[in-house]
């Protein structure tokens, strides 16, 4: 039916064989997200002072540059998912996206060295930062869902490991970013850029080949069908039969297919319960005279109830997915114009020392380690006495408390990027682009102190949620759409900047330095379109309905 047909390799074997799956697999697993993270945040993190130290780009060209990739990264996932799914399966798909990844980074290396021309540099290093993308595009969606693929559901003991290894995943995932932000940076600073790629390129090749030594030891699917074939043919279905009168012209409900490929039908009285919203969709499923006298089910003309169904739970997130879209767009400063602020202030420890600005995201993480235990632990539980929910609060409040953090730190980046240019003008240093203002760079730590507060909240609670309401058969698509958040995110910063730039006439961003730009203008316009994005997030999670048992999330 549609091509969701499970083609599970090896089931029989696993029956058999203990050993298939669970922790015995899942280890190898996670040393590759965690070198991926390593790759990436060794990367994204400093890549502005890169283009802008070394390529000589302007700051505003260079963060377009930046927002770009990150874009074209996060978007790839859809990719990636729909390759998965419709022909090669996850395992497959990450195999060839983690070859895709390495040789990505080793021409990122070769671009860096001094063996490639002055000349050529710019151009090698775009080409490899877009190859990095596709591999990307295949990794991200499929590695955490393969993960999960390793453990039985229908055990408690699985269900217990399956929680147990999150938590080492996620820890996994942390540590990975923190070290290349504290060490990867640092050496890309101070020691070669080169060398810096480098060393992620061998953790890359390191950490595949330590999956790759566990390939007799994992779960594997083939591909189940393509998600996105089914909403197309769902919308395909009911545009076509828009004019069919449900009570007049329908002979029943399309349940599903029988075993000889016949219309499985039942009379709409006694068909289970549908959901009351987005209703224009069920005329997808209703069988008329033409599908009556098929027999057969024509899959773009006629959709099942599961199917249908699906569809609303997917389009329903929708308002949600742009409601949250302006938070990722605050977030994604973090990485551009938070890195360049940084790169202008004192960064010394100590006449030898001097911090990487871009290893300030590792402040990020820890907060976020921090919080989270104290959320789940402290404040949920007070919560809870008065909400009356497991949870304390519903994942979109959760969500919600996040994007109002997020407009808190960037205000504080704001109030902090004034005095730092106040501070410049006080000792003449405003057309020297070179210059470090005296004013140390703890002075932004509580800007990502709070940002990783925010993403505690608000991007933990906004996967949790592509997660839990997504259909299980529609998962990866979950996990695409969550990723591309911030893949349209960074499209729409570039979007805000070239309008500012427009609008102001090169006066808030236009210049090739920060001391004479506008920064902190362009934070308080962030704040305030935070604002009022903020509105618009609780009329719509005022309306959104949760689809399945979400009252029990024990977050």
């Amino acid at each position: 039916m549609n091509g969701h047909k499970s083609a599970v390799k090896g089931n029989s074997s696993s029956d058999h064989k203990p050993s298939k799956g669970g922790w015995n697999a899942a280890i190898f697993i996670i040393f590759v997200e965690m070198a991926e993270r390593f790759a990436f945040y060794g990367l994204v993190g400093n890549l502005i002072s890169y283009l802008t130290n070394v390529l000589k780009e302007p700051v505003v060209a260079a963060v377009k540059d930046v927002n770009k990739w990150r874009g074209v990264s996060f978007v790839f996932p859809f990719v990636g998912a729909f390759i998965a799914d419709s022909y090669l399966g996850r395992f497959k798909t990450i195999v060839f996206s983690s070859i895709i990844y390495l040789l990505g980074m080793v021409l990122l290396m070769i671009s860096a060295s001094s063996v490639t021309p002055e000349g050529c540099r710019r151009l090698m290093l775009f080409i490899a930062l877009y190859i990095l993308a596709m591999g990307e595009g295949g990794h991200k969606p499929c590695i955490q869902t393969f993960a999960a693929d390793q453990f039985n559901e229908s055990s408690p003991q699985e269900i217990m490991a399956k929680t147990s290894f999150f938590n080492w995943w996620y820890l996994g995932i942390v540590f990975g970013a923190l070290s290349s932000t504290v060490g990867v940076t640092y050496v890309e600073d101070d020691i070669g850029w080169d060398i810096g790629f480098g060393i992620i390129a061998a953790a890359l090749a390191i950490a595949f080949g330590i999956f790759l030594l566990g390939i007799r030891r994992y779960k594997k699917q083939g591909p189940l069908g393509s998600p996105l074939t089914t909403a197309a043919q769902v919308l395909v279905a009911a545009v076509r039969k828009r004019r069919v009168d449900e009570t007049r012209d329908g002979r029943g409900i399309c349940y599903g297919d029988t075993a000889n490929g016949f219309i499985l039908a039942e009379p709409q009285m006694m068909t289970q319960a549908r959901t009351e919203h987005l209703r224009y969709l069920d005329k997808a499923m209703i069988i008329d005279d033409i599908d009556a006298s098929s027999n057969r089910r024509n899959p773009w003309r006629l959709c099942t109830l599961k199917q249908v169904e699906e569809m609303k739970l997917v389009f329903g997130l929708i308002p949600i997915w742009l409601a949250f879209l302006f938070c990722s767009v605050i977030g994604a400063q973090m990485s551009t114009f938070f890195t360049k602020q940084g790169s202008t202030m004192v960064r010394s420890i100590g006449p030898h020392f001097n911090i990487p600005p871009a290893s300030l995201m590792g402040v990020s993480c820890l907060a976020a380690i921090i919080v989270i235990p104290i959320y789940d632990r402290l404040l949920v539980p007070q919560m809870r006495k008065f909400t009356g929910k497991p949870s304390g609060i519903t994942i979109l409040q959760r969500i919600g408390v996040g994007q109002f953090i997020s407009i808190i730190y960037i205000l504080v980046a704001a109030l902090v990027e004034t005095k730092r240019v106040k501070t410049a003008n006080d000792h003449n240093l405003l057309d020297d682009s070179e210059a470090t203002v005296p004013m140390r760079i703890w002075w932004l730590l509580p800007q990502y102190i709070l940002c990783g507060f925010s993403d505690a909240f608000g991007i933990v609670g906004f996967q949790h949620l592509f997660y839990d309401q997504m259909p299980e058969s529609m998962r990866s698509i979950g996990g695409a759409l969550y990723i591309g958040t911030f893949g349209a995110a960074s499209f729409l910063s570039n979007g805000i900047i070239y309008v500012v730039e427009t609008s102001s006439k090169g006066k808030w961003l236009g210049n090739n330095h920060l001391n004479r730009s506008h920064l902190d203008y362009f934070y308080y316009l962030l704040a305030g379109l935070g604002v009022l994005n903020l509105g618009i997030y609780v009329v719509v999670a005022k309306r959104y309905v949760y689809q399945k048992a979400s009252e029990n999330y024990n977050l």
